[in-house]
Order: structure tokens, then C-alpha cells, then sequence
């Protein structure tokens, strides 16, 4: 008999318990489900987020670092004024799309949450959707290209020094 119950309540206990062992466990209660409070505070400030690993691992450093790291890089005047600009034109531009793709993905939220979407409308919106993430690397992977340019070859492995790269692709790699 105990042995009957204890094999009916696995029965019953472990679907239970897988279920609550969900990956998205908590994430019911998130304004726009597909995003974390951290994802929308970073599109909507300009954040990298990992989007220029491609650029900053392979010697391409970003300005948002270049400017942090100014002295120990011996920026010149005009390389600090240069490396601004870029880093403020990335910012300006990563906003914008930011707050576009936040907007997007809060609708396309909103028409799960009323059980309103349909196929047309979801092909549309995860194109666009689609569309903004890569235009919004783009802009952060161009930033990187365009900082490489302004420093020296010397700057470059120093930063890649300073940044904890110890297998950084060799400056004079680069087409400055």
C-alpha cells in the first residue's frame, strides 16, 4: 500500500515539480515579457550589451572604453575630441533605435497579452523587430571601426593590454 502511494505521488509530484522549475519562473510579472528591466534600461540608454564583441575581440576598441581608459592610452586632444564624437553619435543613434525596438517588442507583447496577433502581423513585427537589432549593431560594430581609425597601432595593443585581452590580434593588423 505505501509503496502504491509513494509511486502514485511521484506520478503526480514530479510533472509538478518539473513545471515549477521552469527557466521563466517570475518572468510573468515582466512589463514586456521578452525583455528584462536591465535589457529595456540598456536599448534605452545605448548600452553595448555584448552587440560589438565581434569588433572588440578581434582589435577594434570601443570609444565608451577609449575615453574611460584616456590617460593610460595617451590620448592627443584631437584623438579625445575625435573618440567623443563617435561615442556621441553612437550613443545619439543607439537610443533612438533602442527605443524604437522597446516600443516594438511592448506591442507585440500587448497583441499576445489580448490574444490579438495573427500570422501577418507577427511576420511583420519580428521582421522588424529583426530589422532594428541588427541596424542597432551595426551602429555599435561601426563605432568600433571608426575608434580603430583615430588611435595608433601602439594605442590599440595597449588598450587590448589594458582590457584584459592576452590573445588581441596584433596592431599592425589593422587598416588605420
Amino acid at each position: 500500500m505505501l509503496v502504491r502511494a509513494l509511486f502514485a505521488c511521484t506520478l503526480v509530484c514530479l510533472p509538478l515539480a518539473a513545471a515549477a522549475q521552469s527557466p521563466y519562473g517570475g518572468e510573468t510579472s515582466r512589463t514586456i515579457k521578452s525583455l528584462s528591466t536591465e535589457d529595456v534600461a540598456d536599448y534605452l540608454a545605448g548600452n553595448g550589451m555584448g552587440l560589438a564583441k565581434a569588433a572588440e575581440l578581434n582589435g577594434y576598441p570601443g570609444p565608451a572604453h577609449v575615453l574611460a581608459l584616456a590617460e593610460p592610452l595617451g590620448l592627443t586632444d584631437p584623438q579625445r575630441a575625435s573618440t567623443q564624437a563617435v561615442f556621441a553619435r553612437m550613443q545619439s543613434d543607439a537610443r533612438s533605435l533602442g527605443e524604437r525596438l522597446v516600443a516594438e517588442e511592448r506591442a507585440l507583447d500587448r497583441a499576445f497579452a489580448d490574444h490579438t496577433v495573427t500570422p501577418d502581423a507577427l511576420a511583420a513585427a519580428t521582421a522588424s523587430i529583426a530589422a532594428l537589432q541588427g541596424r542597432l549593431r551595426d551602429v555599435h560594430l561601426r563605432a568600433h571601426v571608426e575608434q580603430a581609425r583615430i588611435l595608433t597601432p601602439g594605442q590599440v595593443e595597449r588598450y587590448a593590454m589594458l582590457r584584459g585581452y592576452s590573445d588581441a590580434p596584433p596592431a599592425h593588423r589593422h587598416v588605420h
